[in-house]
């Protein structure tokens, strides 16, 4: 599972209470979605960030620096007001209360809109303005342990398979553990980077604002990063 990060309890959490009145547990749920985000094509295209606010707004939640996304993605530069239907969706509105996106999320990806190209809504990370993409990311990494040491190598390939998901193969210098794991295909969602074996086994990381990458806080065993080969 591509863990870049989760709001299914978070969305489950609003389910249940939707249709109740608005009461206190509410305002842990509102309190957790609160902060920076990033607005970004899948494309990799460059998106914007705005602030998601827990003041009272006509038709929910207050956002920010919406104006910041006139260029880039110009259809959000009127976002006033965030909040959530009793189905999970996530909208976002303008002054009037009219709908300007709906987002969708499933349990361990980036929430998604629902309609036109699509575009990611997930937490700010540092200075990054974009998602990354297969394209951007294909070649070779290193494995290592956080203080730089070298595990091994892994390339991943532009290259699909018959499904449309990315190669990709372990160098002959990966240790036991991580050729036991028969890693063949890998995949991008948000900031998210998960390497897939043949056998249903996987690798997850998660993107950090320098570009590189760390082993994903859920998977088990020792740390690691993962970062471009130079030269690759």
């Amino acid at each position: 599972m591509i863990r870049t990060f989760c709001f299914a309890a978070a969305s489950a959490a609003f389910i249940l209470a939707a249709g109740q009145p608005a009461a206190a547990a509410d305002d842990e749920l509102i309190k957790s979605q609160a902060g920076s985000w990033l607005l970004a094509p899948e494309s990799g295209a460059k998106g914007c960030r705005l602030t998601f606010e827990t003041s009272p707004a006509s038709g929910g939640y207050a956002i920010s620096g919406a104006d910041a996304c006139a260029t880039a993605l110009p259809a959000y530069a009127k976002a006033a007001a965030w909040n959530f239907s009793d189905d999970g969706t996530l909208n976002l509105m303008d002054a009037s209360q009219k709908v300007v996106a709906r987002f969708q999320e499933e349990e361990g990806s980036p929430w998604e809109s629902e309609d036109g190209d699509p575009t990611w809504l997930l937490p700010a990370l540092g200075d990054v303005d974009h998602v990354p993409t297969v394209a951007s990311l294909a070649g070779t990494w290193q494995i290592q342990q956080p203080g730089g040491k070298l595990i091994c190598n892994v390339t991943l390939s532009g290259d699909a398979d018959q499904d449309g998901t990315p190669k990709m193969s372990p160098g002959g210098d990966c240790p036991a553990d991580i050729r036991d794991l028969k890693l063949s295909l890998w995949a991008m969602e948000g900031f998210g980077l998960v390497m897939m074996g043949t056998d249903g086994s996987s690798l997850s990381f998660d993107m950090r604002p320098d570009g590189s990458f760390q082993k994903s806080e859920e998977e088990e065993g020792e740390p690691m990063v993962l970062v471009r080969k130079q030269g690759s």
